[in-house]
């Protein structure tokens, strides 16, 4: 993949461009917001470039398991008793980079 066709979570992941990195393992990365709607507001994003929801493939349930079974984790590693997730898909469902990524939010 070029340079210009990756994403800016794909350039994260990469390290071409720095982020404050709260998680990282063989399947995705978690990143602070750099725009956060509530006090804790991470970003869980897969490492394969997934563009959409609607782009997933049965070898993507690996990893989407993975990312779901992580938020709870991840959620009380940041001390929240209840958090909530979106997950943006397309431009009129308010996606802004086409890389899927789950928004963990919380203590608003």
């Amino acid at each position: 993949m070029s340079n210009e066709q990756k994403t800016l979570f794909s350039k994260i992941i990469d390290r071409e461009i720095p982020a404050e990195i709260v998680h990282e393992d063989e399947k995705c990365i978690v990143i602070n917001d750099i725009n956060p709607k509530a006090k804790v507001h991470l970003l869980v994003i897969p490492k394969k470039p997934i563009p959409t929801l609607f782009d997933l493939t049965p070898e993507d349930k690996d990893c989407m398991g993975h990312m779901m079974l992580l938020l709870p984790q991840l959620a009380q590693s940041q001390g929240l008793e209840g958090f909530k997730t979106q997950i943006n898909t397309g431009v009129t469902g308010g996606q802004e980079v086409f890389h899927i990524h789950v928004h963990l939010m919380g203590n608003k």
